[in-house]
């Protein structure tokens, strides 16, 4: 799995690879390290895609199970991350390609904006039907970033969403066929043109304060 830069004109595209992206260390440090490649480059947008069928199935499950005893360092890494992205300092756009669950859903709630593939691909909180309740931050994000009808909607229920679920409801912004959510994401971001980091960077942390307390608690 590798994840890759890229630009469209003034717009950083970070694809995050082509199988499932689970958020195993290297993974974690690779982004990390994009991002702040990303910022110093200080480009107009930033949109996250991926390559496969997959957006990100988030937490890496199997890594986890053979490091239980580092679960408390995991899970601040991958809060860390989330914190990151809900206030990186220019605009951020999700194309979510294919299945975006658990904490890879929650990377896409983190971004300013969603595009979702209407045909294929489903967004999925599965915590409730897998015995694991949402940590204090990752629940403050979600309710940061979604209404209340939704957050209930996709936290409580285990449901997955479709595309075209997901845009009636609120969690995600526009739908875009295949092979053109990637492109509809960077649409969506560039007549916003040039913001000054500084000033972008410190509404998002006003804005999103709480919830960033709460992520980086851990």
């Amino acid at each position: 799995m590798t994840i890759t830069l890229t630009y469209d004109d003034q717009i950083a595209i970070l694809d995050l690879g082509d199988d499932e992206n689970r958020f195993s260390p290297s993974f974690l440090d690779d982004i990390d390290t994009k991002l702040g490649e990303i910022v110093a480059n200080r480009p107009n947008g930033l949109v996250t895609t991926a390559t496969g069928k997959f957006y990100t199935n988030g937490l890496d499950l199997d890594w986890l199970g053979a490091h239980s005893d580092q679960t408390q360092w995991y899970v601040g890494r991958v809060q860390g991350l989330l914190a990151r992205m809900l206030t990186l300092p220019i605009p951020t756009a999700a194309a979510i390609v294919g299945h975006a669950f658990g904490a890879g859903a929650m990377l896409a709630v983190a971004h300013d904006f969603r595009v979702m593939r209407a045909d294929r691909g489903f967004f999925c909180f599965p915590e409730v039907d897998i015995n694991i309740p949402f940590t204090p931050g990752m629940a403050a994000l979600i309710q940061a970033k979604l209404a209340p009808q939704p957050a209930v909607a996709s936290m409580t229920t285990g449901r997955r969403f479709g595309g075209v679920d997901a845009a009636s409801i609120g969690i995600v912004d526009a739908t875009a066929a295949e092979g053109a959510v990637t492109a509809a994401a960077v649409d969506l971001l560039r007549p916003l043109g040039a913001k000054d980091q500084g000033t972008l960077g410190a509404i998002k942390q006003t804005m999103f304060g709480d919830a960033v307390t709460a992520l980086t608690a851990i």
